[in-house]
């Protein structure tokens, strides 16, 4: 049930995004899902690849910095209240959310919610005894 992430650490520059993106297209690689969060000097890209042991091998290939995390990826209808749902029922289990970033696929009924977790067992454990969908890494990975 738990989805390896990939992070990459970027310095804060023109074309640096590029570079990741050209090497994990030269590689045959999909993203399936990504964020970027920045500061002044330097940037976090999250993503979930379909490959993430070769794409975290191209990309140390090519100097990059690549950290692997264990994230929880969570189907939610796409209506208002949907994330809150999740939310609350979290905070009622006292389980803290460290980051997340979301997609919806166009013309789909449903949005798929990445989440980081401090303690991962427990929120899916919870999520799932509340009758949310969390989606295994295959089903991610492959779409």
């Amino acid at each position: 049930m738990k989805v390896e992430q990939i992070s990459v650490f970027l310095e804060n520059k023109a074309g640096r995004l590029a570079e990741v993106t050209n090497a994990l297209a030269d590689a045959n690689i999909n993203l399936r899902a990504l964020s970027l969060a920045d500061t002044s000097d330097f940037g976090i890209l999250r993503m979930i690849v379909a490959d993430h042991e070769k794409a975290k091998q191209v990309l140390k290939d090519k100097g990059f910095t690549v950290g692997r995390t264990t994230v929880v990826a969570v189907e939610v209808p796409d209506q208002p209240g949907g994330l809150n749902d999740i939310l609350q029922t979290l905070s009622d289990s006292k389980v803290n959310v460290e980051y997340m970033y979301a997609y919806v696929q166009p013309g789909g009924t449903n949005a798929v919610l990445i989440f980081r977790f401090d303690r991962t067992d427990q929120a899916i454990e919870v999520l799932t005894g509340k009758g949310f969908t969390v989606i295994p890494g295959d089903k991610l990975y492959n779409g």
